[in-house]
């Protein structure tokens, strides 16, 4: 790169880094930019802070592409050096929309600014809208690929599990600087706001003190949210309504189960070369019938503050697992109190208004709920999914360790959120290994495979 070139993809940075830590412009830096960006054909809009990116782009709709994978590299391409300059000048605005959030009241308005702001670097960062910042359960993670399926690999690396926790921090930091109560009691404002795990930590924090519209707008945030990781987790789960193949029922003798392949390689033998005629002497039948046996889920959740990303994935989860043929599902919520949520398990909605987020958590008082549920062992299944920092810990483990000693399948899970992010006790996990029931964390799609494989074995 030219020392003219790197001269100003410099100047952009600096203008970046300037505004990240400090909110008075630096008038050099600015007229600086402006200069840069005007001269490689860029719309001054891009140096706009009020500006969002879905404004520039519906202004100049060809800088979509250039916005998807944006921050993903080829080590490999030969480096253009103007590109280079107009990527830092793209670069640069998208981070400034999303971590310059500044401070004061925000309003409906500037939360979904900053959530489409986002969404755009989530998109330049290789991953789906919403993934990173845990919102919709997305099925790739934080492990982007790039817009073109292969090949680049993101300039952050490593640090990108690191980044979806970020953002849905920053979000939930804005969330709680809304006036949320007077913007659900607007419906014009209500609209403008999009469902996120964030806006829904807060809206069942809050929900007993809503009433009226400001209540009904927020169960109607909240189905939304419902529905839309629903969708995502259900095409996920869908094929686990197959049981595995029961070879000890014999194939029915029909021409529809009849295995072709198997019936001609095994009469083989029985080909003549002068005739060219194959004789068969032995038909071979698929097997159809499968494994009914029904199997019992039971779910304990900790539905204390920090795992409230969890407690609505899971909730989500038992009702779509509920939803299957010889699933019998149960869900228990616990902190201090626990509470059988079983008999609202298919609907997630309500299931979710019912539970009390927040509090200490005492897993004794939910085991005591949950043991009397395993009828049969072999053919059930406990999920708890908690961060594991009990106040009585080694009458709980001893619990835990019982259920996996009586053959039932003991699953210990310290998060099931959509960006992986979580803290569990360091005693409790040593123990669940030594156990041989390692605690399962992270994407919400490893409790899946978990389940689908025990449902299906």
């Amino acid at each position: 790169m030219t020392q003219a070139q790197e001269n100003r993809r410099q100047v952009l940075y600096w203008r970046l880094l300037a505004r990240l830590f400090d909110q008075e412009e630096q008038a050099a830096l600015e007229s600086a930019s402006l200069a840069v960006v005007e001269d490689i054909g860029l719309p001054p809009a891009l140096l706009d802070p009020q500006a969002g990116v879905d404004s520039v782009v519906q202004r100049h709709p060809e800088l979509a592409a250039e916005f998807d994978g944006l921050m993903l590299v080829d080590p490999e391409a030969d480096r253009d050096q103007a590109a280079e300059v107009r990527r830092a000048a793209l670069v640069s605005k998208v981070l400034l929309n999303v971590f310059a959030t500044g401070s004061g009241t925000v309003s409906a308005g500037q939360l979904s600014r900053w959530q489409a702001d986002a969404a755009w670097l989530e998109r330049a960062l290789g991953c789906k809208p919403g993934e990173l910042r845990g919102g919709r359960a997305g099925g790739r993670g934080v492990s982007p690929t790039g817009t073109g399926g292969g090949g680049p690999t993101p300039d952050l690396g490593n640090l990108i599990p690191e980044i979806g926790p970020e953002l849905a921090a920053l979000e939930g930091d804005l969330v709680k600087r809304m006036h949320l109560r007077e913007v659900l009691a607007d419906p014009a404002l209500a609209a403008r706001l999009t469902p996120s795990m964030s806006l829904i930590e807060q809206l069942l924090r809050d929900k007993d003190n809503l009433s009226g519209v400001a209540l009904a707008n927020a169960k109607s945030l909240i189905r939304r949210f419902v529905d839309e990781v629903a969708e995502v987790l259900r095409t996920q789960v869908e094929k686990a309504t197959v049981g595995a193949l029961d070879r000890s029922v014999p194939p029915k003798r029909v021409f529809r189960n009849l295995d072709l392949d198997r019936t001609i390689w095994k009469n083989l033998v029985n080909w003549s070369p002068d005739e060219e005629r194959l004789y068969v002497d032995r038909l071979y039948y698929k097997h159809t019938a499968r494994k009914n046996a029904p199997q019992r889920l039971i779910a304990v959740v900790d539905q204390s503050g920090s795992m409230v990303d969890s407690m609505v994935n899971c909730t989500i989860l038992a009702s779509i697992f509920a939803g299957l043929p010889k699933v019998d599902v149960h869900l228990i919520a616990y902190d201090t109190q626990a509470l059988d949520l079983t008999p609202w398990v298919q609907d997630p909605f309500e299931t979710l208004l019912r539970t009390n987020l927040g509090g200490g958590t005492d897993g004794t008082v939910a085991m005591a709920l949950a043991q009397p549920k395993i009828a049969e062992p072999r053919n059930t299944v406990v999920v708890w999914i908690s961060d594991f920092y009990e106040w009585q810990s080694e009458p709980l483990f001893e619990s835990m360790a019982a259920i996996h000693r009586s053959g039932a399948k003991f699953i210990p899970v310290g998060s099931v959120t959509s960006a992986g992010r979580g803290s569990v006790n360091p005693w409790f996990r040593e123990r669940f290994k030594d156990l041989g029931t390692p605690v399962l964390s992270g994407h919400i799609s490893k409790l899946v495979h978990e389940l689908k494989t025990f449902l299906t074995s």
